[in-house]
């Protein structure tokens, strides 16, 4: 893989977090989906969103972005940190360069957890969740699910803790992790994510409540991060811990 995608020299060292390999400024990955891995290659390798520095990729030496199940990208500098209101801002001027993307064909055929616990988010499927993971709290929170007008995009679902800061330098992504929702869903998510496990104050709620049907966005953020839970075989009853944290706040604002 170092010589189909020019990195023959380096040695392959293991990046702390991801299951992903550096060898000098090129890093290395495995690719479950070969058709989702080619469209963010294709996607990030053209996205210019304002104010964020975006992990681009490499083309093997035949031009593909994909080879036998591996992708190349540019590392970046940085670490992720906790600073958990400038990756929202950072997501909506992300997901502002990202809105005039068509949706991907394979969403539709995903069936990972994360894609079952989206849908079931937005009502869109019902699946039976194990009370003692979250079910019970997700079953209870369900019934102030109302509807809603934002229209959906192409946005990152998953940029908590994949956002790194050095000095600075504007904020960088390293993946793109595609899903068919509304940016101001993909912002609370990440809230969802800093109350849950990143010790966020209790203010970031209201701090971002301009956006529209906030509390609805952060309704079905945390459905979904409660489905994935209860259907993630690691989790636990201590891992839910944060989630009910973050439920507290939630429903003081529907």
């Amino acid at each position: 893989m170092r010589a189909a995608f020019g990195a023959r020299v380096e040695d392959p060292e293991p990046l702390e977090g991801a299951v992903a390999w550096r060898c000098g400024d090129i890093v290395l990955k495995p690719a479950a989906n070969t058709a989702e891995a080619a469209w963010v290659a294709q996607t990030l390798d053209l996205l210019e969103p304002d104010e964020v520095r975006v992990s681009r990729p490499v083309r093997s030496t035949d031009g593909r972005w994909v080879v036998s199940g591996w992708s190349a990208s540019r590392n970046i500098a940085g670490r992720a940190e906790p600073r958990h209101d400038d990756v929202v801002a950072m997501s909506l001027r992300l997901h502002s360069a990202s809105r005039f993307l068509a949706r991907p064909r394979f969403l539709q055929a995903r069936q990972d957890i994360y894609a079952l616990a989206d849908r079931m988010a937005w009502g869109e499927e019902e699946y039976a969740l194990p009370e003692e993971k979250g079910g019970r709290l997700y079953d209870v929170l369900t019934g102030s699910r109302r509807e809603v007008q934002l229209g959906p995009q192409v946005v990152h679902g998953d940029l908590f803790g994949n956002v790194l800061f050095t000095d600075d330098a504007a904020p960088g992504i390293i993946d793109f992790n595609p899903y068919w929702r509304p940016a101001e869903w993909a912002a609370a998510v990440v809230v969802i994510d800093a109350l849950a496990w990143g010790g966020a104050d209790a203010a970031i709620v209201e701090r971002w409540s301009h956006l529209s049907d906030w509390p609805q966005a952060l309704l079905r953020a945390l459905l979904f991060r409660l489905a994935v839970h209860a259907l993630h075989p690691r989790s636990s009853t201590q891992t839910l811990t944060g989630l009910e944290r973050a439920s507290q706040m939630v429903l003081e604002v529907l």
